[in-house]
């Protein structure tokens, strides 16, 4: 099975980060790009998926914000075959935890976002996997454009929040904590690859 992988949002180019917000600056010198970060969790999956031989694309490999068109576009190319989209994302808005989406109603996508959520909750323990139940598995729902207008199976995992100051720093600012969110999902990649 192809992985696609997507890091959402741009880089930064010559120290310019290239979205519009997206970004949490605490005002004493520590800030977050969200893109930055998408990015080093996209190449450290792609790191381990290349040791153990399993197939990616990196769908916006370059560091300005890739239009959502486009990235949709770039992974329907690979619709005919067997393969699956994976958008990596921070969250913010005051939350706490992380959170696995797939597009509305019953799809090949709710199994594969349970598999992200059992891992993540073999990763973390005590952190808090943001859930909705209502039918019947751990995913939340969402209309994202990424996950409505793709042709193949896809979520959306957005990994703690930038504006929890906490979570900032002890876990997307840290060595230690991207290695953890990297696992997680290479550790899910490996099962869904597996399923049949």
């Amino acid at each position: 099975m192809l992985v696609l992988l997507d890091n959402g949002h741009g880089g930064l180019i010559n120290n310019t980060y290239q979205t519009p917000g997206k970004r949490k600056d605490w005002g004493d010198g520590n800030v977050i790009y969200e893109g930055e970060f998408n990015r080093a969790i996209v190449n450290g999956i792609i790191q381990d998926l290349t040791l153990l031989k399993i197939p990616y694309v990196n769908i916006a490999p370059e560091y300005w914000d890739v239009s959502l068109k486009t990235r949709v576009r770039r992974a329907n190319a690979y619709a005919r075959q067997k393969c699956f989209y994976l958008s990596v994302h921070a969250n913010a808005g005051g939350g706490v935890g992380s959170e696995i989406f797939t597009s509305p109603g019953q799809t090949h996508s709710d199994r594969m976002a349970t598999i992200f959520g059992q891992e993540y909750q073999r990763t973390f323990p005590d952190r808090k996997l943001r859930t909705d139940f209502s039918d019947g598995d751990l995913d939340k729902e969402g209309r994202f454009y990424v996950l409505t207008k793709t042709k193949m199976p896809a979520i959306l995992t957005e990994n703690f929040f930038m504006d929890n100051r906490e979570e900032f720093n002890t876990l997307l600012m840290t060595a230690e904590g991207r290695s953890r969110i990297i696992k997680y999902h290479v550790d899910a990649i490996r099962r869904v690859v597996a399923m049949k």
